[in-house]
């Protein structure tokens, strides 16, 4: 047996499971989740399972089936009705005047419950919703408020760099971001330039912080003066990613000096 990592629907949470052998990366497979029978690609196989690691076997999910022409057909069925519940419950949050924006609908693949994604800048009492909905659907309602991070990773879309956002195609969490993390990196300070489509930080400033900060141990900061094969010299700016700095010499030239190690 192998373990593998499978991303649940297009952009959901990703979720270690047990798989087959004749189950490959990019596979898309039927699986049991923690809330029933979903369905999901299996983005990466880690490892396998040896005879003794029972303990970590009992952690893991289990990959039922890869999926079947019936089962692609059962997904584009609920897709399609879940498009149908989202207009009628839009209608119910008016009816009911609440204040709430609906984003998105779906089922579960073994349509046993629907998932109704909303923001909201406050709590909601949702309670009658909830009962309506189920005396119409007959099957388990669930509710749940998103960010506008979760919002963005739902519908997906192009970032700043022409890829598509990570929060949609690999990150399994969302970490916070900072002002600090942006600064180290030497990036404008422009929102615009370093918020994402949701209108937050964008998540790609976190994963790349950590390289930014071991690249940068042992170079100088801008301003400062250092000791160089030209004497004492003015650090004018610094690439951190080069590990390399412009500086100016008492002639007034500038230099490049280049730092190899790190220290």
């Amino acid at each position: 047996m192998k373990i593998g990592m499978v991303r649940l629907r297009e952009a959901g949470q990703i979720i270690s499971c047990q798989i087959n052998e004749d189950i490959l990366e990019h596979d898309y497979v039927i699986v049991e989740a923690d809330r029933g029978i979903e369905y999901g690609e299996v983005i990466e196989i880690i490892e396998k399972v040896c005879g003794d690691c029972g303990n970590k076997k009992e952690s893991l999910k289990n990959v039922l089936r890869k999926l079947s022409s019936e089962d692609y057909h059962q997904i584009e069925v609920n897709k399609q009705e879940a498009k149908d519940a989202m207009r009628l419950c839009s209608g119910k949050i008016r009816e009911y005047n609440l204040f709430m924006k609906l984003v998105d609908a779906e089922y579960s693949f073994d349509k046993k419950k629907i998932v109704f994604y909303f923001t909201s800048d406050g709590r909601i009492d949702f309670r009658e919703l909830v009962k309506e909905l189920a005396k119409i659907f007959k099957i388990r309602i669930e509710m749940r408020q998103i960010g506008v991070r979760d919002e963005a990773r739902l519908f997906g879309g192009i970032a700043h760099c022409g890829q598509d956002l990570c929060c949609a195609k690999f990150l399994k969490n969302f970490e916070p971001v900072s002002m600090k993390m942006a600064k180290t990196q030497k990036l404008s300070l422009s929102s615009g330039k370093i918020s994402g489509i949701c209108g937050r930080l964008m998540c790609c400033l976190f994963y790349e912080y950590k390289n930014y900060k071991e690249l940068s141990k042992g170079l100088p900061k801008e301003g400062q003066t250092i000791d160089s094969a030209h004497g004492k010299v003015k650090v004018v700016s610094v690439n951190i990613l080069k590990r390399m700095a412009y500086v100016e010499l008492e002639d007034g030239r500038v230099e490049k000096v280049f730092f190899d190690e790190k220290s």
